[in-house]
Order: C-alpha cells, then structure tokens, then sequence
C-alpha cells in the first residue's frame, strides 16, 4: 500500500489506542516504551482513554503529555461512566475515523503486550499484507506458560480458540490475545458499532472480519503476567464467547440472524444464488425430469447456472428470465431481464416443453397474480410442464425456533429476508391448484446439509436421516418441496378442440354422404 500526496510521499498516519483502567503504576511506562523507530515510517500519535479509573491513571498519563517527554502527539480522554471493555474500543477507533488515520493499534494500559512489537504489528498493514495483525502468545511453543500465564487461562485460551476456530472454519493459534493493529479502511467495512461493550468484543470482531472476507495475520508475541488485578470473570467471559461463535455459525446456516454478523460485501444481482448439484436438490431433480433436447423456459433463472448445465449437457433450447442480468461466462439461447412482479415476458409460452420456476414465488410480491398471469399464458398449451420449488416454512427446525421465540429472517434458507410469502405444502398446492393447474407429483427435499457442512460423512448421514423421516412426514421434515405440475385445459383449448372435432366429423359425414 502507497501512500502520496500531489507532491511527495506521506507517512501514513498510525494510532496507537491505549485502553487503560486502574493503570496509574504502568500507563507513563508503557508510553515511554513505544518505539521511536516507528516516526521514521508513520506519522505517529497516541491515544490514552482512561475507561472510569478509581485511581489516578488519566492524571499520570496527561502529567506525561505536559512534560512533552515523547516524540509523539499524546492524546488523553477520561470516559466520566464506565463503557466496559468494548465500549472503551469503540471511542477509539471512531477517533481514529474521525481523525482520518490509516492504522490503529489497540495496546492494554496494564503492561500485559510488549510495545517493542509494535512495529512488526503494524508493517503487514503497510506493506498491504492483511487487514488486520494480531499478536499471538500462542505461536511459540511453552511461550504463554514461561511468561506467566496461569495454566488455567492457558487452557482455556487453547479450548476456546479450537472451538471458536471449529465454528468459523479458520485456523487462529489464539483469538483471545488483545494486542492487535487494524487497517481504518477495513473498520469502515464492518459494523464494529454493534458489537458488545464487554470484553467478548474482541471474538465479535474476529468474526466480522472473517465474514467480510478480510485478511487477518498473526505474528508471535511474548506473554508477560505481571501483578495486574485482572477485571474479566473467565466464566462469562467463556459463556459469551461460545454464544458469540455459535451465533455466527448459525447464522451461516440461515437459523438466526444478527445485524452485527451481516458483514459479505453486498450482494450483487443473483450472486449469492449458486447452482446445487452434489446432493439432492430442485436443482438436481430438475437435470432428472427435463428430458434431452427440449425446450425450456427458466422465469427467475438466478444468474441462470441451471439453464446454462442443460443447455451444455442436456443439449436444451433454453431461455432465461430474470431481473439482473445472467452471471458472467453464464450463455443462454435467449435471455430477457425483467421483473416478474410486473408481467411476463412476450414470448409464445406454448412453444415450451418444460418451464422451471425454482424458489421464485416466495420472491414475488402477490404469486397469485403472477400464476393467474401464467395460467393465461398457457391456455393454449396442456403439455406443458412446470417444475417448481419453495422452502417449507414448517420444516421442523423452523419449527423449533419457532418455539423458541427465533422468528428470524437471514441471509439465505427458509427464512431468507428476500422472502415476501411462504408457504406449507398445502398453500404451495393451492395456489396452482386454485389457478387451474393440476399437481401431478410432490417430492420433499431435505435440508441442504452438504452445503452447510461440507461433503462429508455427517452431512451424508443427515441427508439420510432427514430423507428417511420425509416419508414419515412431508410437511415436517421437507425442507422444501419439489412438484411437478401441468395446466388443465383451458374452456378456451377445450372450445377450439371441440370445434375442430366437429369440423372433423362434419366432414367426414358429408364424405360419407357422397359415396
């Protein structure tokens, strides 16, 4: 990363956020130990928010300011009410904002992180490495236990990162260390804001970070315990971590949703769409109903992944519609963008062997109209087939949290917050039912397992188990359901069939006639 001005290069600014409580035997040390190396490479200016001592931490750290002892700028705030730990952070770092600085490094006021390390913290930020450095005691072998850490804090460092690792699929030698430098671009890109004031902050960052997809390095740091009083209850604080972590994963699997974990770059169109082929799925059922060389019609094609696999394998005459454009390298026969809230494309439906309507109804504001709209289109064409598919609101994990008190929209699954109406079986039925469409077939699908966990023996095992329990209940167990239906004739196609029979019949009485 290159930082210039019009005329010459500029130092990037670095922020060095002390957090400090009941600090007033270590707060003048600490600053006097920050390296003076670091001004050579950064414009350099220190922050110091005393967070509510009872002692004299913020009187020794401004007696300091005043005898202009350092060669950097000093800056010392006292919060008047305690704001935890993270609270405390926040302050920070929306200084750092406001004040336009490149980095910050978050340092304890207690003396527990060496401010030696600080330059080898903060270089991976300037070279452009990561996003986000953290100092790990737990890189080096028996370094944590040699510096002073007590053995049961090293153990619980070491269970909490393993199962906190576990659920964000990462490999961190430690998420519980509190020496860490952030670039000020990649907090812009998170909302930290949300997060807690207590000192499971630390955990809800990691995982925001991870979530945004932003580069995060570790580099070793030496343990150092001394005589501070340490203000955490490991208790709570494992309690608050595991819940953190578990949040998150669950999160993932489209089960809860908090604001704070929202952190994917926005979506773009159908991005978040992806075609699902390794396990059953509408997807796959569909590559198994339509059969080779037809002609079919996907309204709501989701950047239009299947349309494109049975255009190449199935050797299909294909169209697409959809209201973002098709995704890139993604070639159809023809494709419309259009919103079907507000009509159908003007093509001849009946010209059409199959038409797919994948997880698109529950998308669209009144899927009455819109079926009444389609059944119109295909008054004209009885053999036409439609595939379609819905989540299933009654799926017994939603169920459950139904019970709970979880009614939860997310990023994606039953309780996707694009989702305008969802539906049972017996609605989903209905409304095709009720449009004069008849339902020839009804497959439940288990829960997409493999995607949530990977393909593996234990997403196997569920997709087994949750196949099995759907013969035993449809509506409970079906995470979606699949149905193959076909338009009645129409009173217009029967009139027309009517009157060609009798022209027929007709005619071939008046031939009788002549012999």
């Amino acid at each position: 990363m290159t930082f210039k001005t019009s005329t010459k290069i500029r130092k990037p600014k670095l922020l060095i956020f002390i957090v400090a409580y009941n600090a007033e035997t270590t707060i003048q040390k600490i600053l006097l130990r920050i390296p003076a190396e670091l001004l050579k490479e950064y414009q350099v200016e220190a922050l110091v928010i005393d967070d509510a001592s009872k002692d004299k931490t913020f009187e020794h750290a401004h007696a300091l300011k005043l005898d202009e002892k350092l060669p950097f700028v000093l800056h010392v705030l006292f919060n008047p009410i305690n704001q935890g730990y993270g609270g405390n952070q926040k302050i920070g770092y929306h200084f750092a904002l406001q004040n336009n600085f490149d980095f910050v490094v978050l340092l304890h006021g207690d003396g527990q992180y060496a401010p030696e390390c600080l330059p080898d913290l903060v270089a991976p930020l300037r070279r452009g490495e990561a996003e986000a450095v953290f100092g790990s005691r737990m890189m080096k072998p028996n370094n944590p236990l040699k510096g002073g850490m007590p053995l049961y804090k090293f153990v619980g460092n070491k269970i909490l990162s393993w199962f906190e690792n576990r659920m964000l699929r990462t490999n961190f030698s430690e998420f519980h260390s509190g020496y860490r430098a952030y670039s000020v671009a990649a907090l812009k890109n998170i909302p930290w804001q949300l997060n807690t004031n207590l000192f499971h902050f630390d955990t809800e960052i990691i995982i925001q970070l991870v979530f945004a997809g932003l580069r995060i390095k570790e580099i070793p740091i030496p343990t150092y315990y001394g005589d501070e009083i340490c203000n955490v209850n490991g208790l709570k604080y494992a309690w608050d971590v595991i819940l953190a972590a578990l949040k998150a994963r669950t999160q993932e699997l489209g089960l809860f949703y908090d604001r704070r974990f929202d952190c994917k770059s926005a979506d773009r169109g159908n991005v978040h769409y992806q075609a699902k082929l390794d396990y059953l799925s509408p997807h796959t059922l569909c590559l198994e109903k339509v059969q080779k060389g037809s002609r079919v019609l996907e309204l709501g094609c989701a950047g239009g992944y299947v349309s494109a696999i049975l255009r190449e394998k199935r050797d299909c005459h294909v169209t697409g519609v959809d209201i973002y454009p098709l995704a890139p390298s993604i070639e159809l026969d023809a494709f419309f963008q259009q919103d079907l809230n507000h009509s159908l494309p003007k093509i001849k439906f009946e010209d059409y062997d199959y038409i797919l309507l994948l997880d698109v109804l529950e998308h669209l504001t009144i899927p009455e109209e819109f079926v009444d709209k389609l059944r119109e289109a295909l008054k004209l064409a009885p053999q036409t087939q439609l595939l379609v598919s819905t989540a299933n609101v009654g799926f017994f994990i939603t169920r459950i949290m139904h019970l709970l008190g979880q009614f939860n929209y997310g990023k994606r699954g039953v309780m996707d917050m694009t989702h305008t109406r969802l539906f049972y079986l017996s609605s989903f039925r209905r409304i095709f039912e009720q449009a004069g469409f008849q339902v020839t077939e009804v497959r439940g699908i288990p829960g997409p397992y493999p995607f949530a966990l990977g393909n593996n023996w234990l997403s196997s095992l569920l997709m087994s188990v949750n196949g099995a329990l759907i013969y035993v209940s449809k509506n409970l167990f079906s995470y979606q359901f699949f149905m193959v239906v076909k338009p009645l004739p129409s009173l217009e196609y029967l009139l027309s069939v009517a009157q060609r029979e009798s022209a027929h019949r007709i005619n071939m009485l008046n031939n009788t006639a002549r012999i």
